[in-house]
């Protein structure tokens, strides 16, 4: 199965960057995207062989996550389960006979940190969450996780030390759910692959310089990583700050 997860931060300004033209070339079982960025209704996105499912914030122009997959899903839910949380249309996960997908948008925790306190709320639970299911069948999870979880996964970690997205909080949470029976793909593959990035600031031409952040994941239950076969970074696609990451998996 060849998988794909991509932040396309909204998805009517990536229509117009060449969306379709990447959807329909790399042929993906399931593609997930996140911060779609619209309401149901304001985009009419549909292909041939696909089932789609949107989960879109209450506040407009905001968040969002969206799968397409040619699979059709035994069972699919919004959010999970807690009000708190699924106000802003952060997850959807699929039902398949031998998997969950989970499409996950993390919130950021900001300049100033200010959604920092809320952040560790919302980790605790997802890691709650993921957990559960793993019980019953395993995870495949993906998405923009907003943080890099080591020095190796951004280009200047020591002077992003305290900046969202690589907060020791957000590090540690990170190690928590990986330590709780789930693996990192690309690192299972490739522990010390450097330079590697899946976001970059729309400053200082960050991307020709490759100044980034890996902060887009697929996260798998121990008990199937041994199935990963490739773990893909697909940089040179263009048409967000962030790029499409892929993982290929026999499931």
């Amino acid at each position: 199965m060849k998988l794909i997860s991509w932040n396309v931060n909204g998805i009517r300004a990536c229509l117009i960057k060449g969306f379709e033209d990447f959807f329909k070339e790399i042929n993906a079982d399931i593609f997930c995207i996140q911060e779609t960025k619209c309401q149901e209704g304001q985009v009419d996105l549909k292909f041939d062989g696909y089932y789609d499912f949107w989960n879109s914030a209450e506040k407009k122009g905001y968040s969002g996550t969206a799968i397409f997959t040619k699979l059709k899903p035994i069972n699919v839910t919004y959010g999970i389960g807690i009000e708190e949380h699924d106000k802003e249309g952060r997850v959807i996960t699929l039902e398949f006979e031998k998997f969950f997908m989970v499409n996950i948008y993390t919130p950021n925790s900001k300049r100033e940190l200010e959604r920092l306190e809320y952040r560790q709320i919302w980790e605790d639970e997802i890691k709650k969450y993921l957990s559960n299911l793993n019980k019953t069948k395993p995870v495949i999870m993906c998405g923009d996780l907003n943080v890099a979880h080591n020095e190796i996964d951004l280009k200047n970690p020591k002077t992003n030390h305290h900046n969202a997205g690589f907060t020791d909080e957000e590090r540690n949470k990170m190690t928590e759910l990986l330590d709780s029976g789930f693996t990192d793909s690309f690192r299972y593959l490739y522990p010390n692959k450097e330079n590697c990035y899946s976001w970059w600031s729309y400053m200082g031409h960050a991307r020709e310089k490759n100044i980034g952040w890996r902060i887009d994941y697929f996260i798998v239950s121990n008990n199937i990583c041994k199935q990963i076969s490739e773990a893909k970074i697909h940089s040179a696609i263009l048409g967000s700050d962030h790029c499409p990451i892929e993982l290929d998996i026999e499931i």
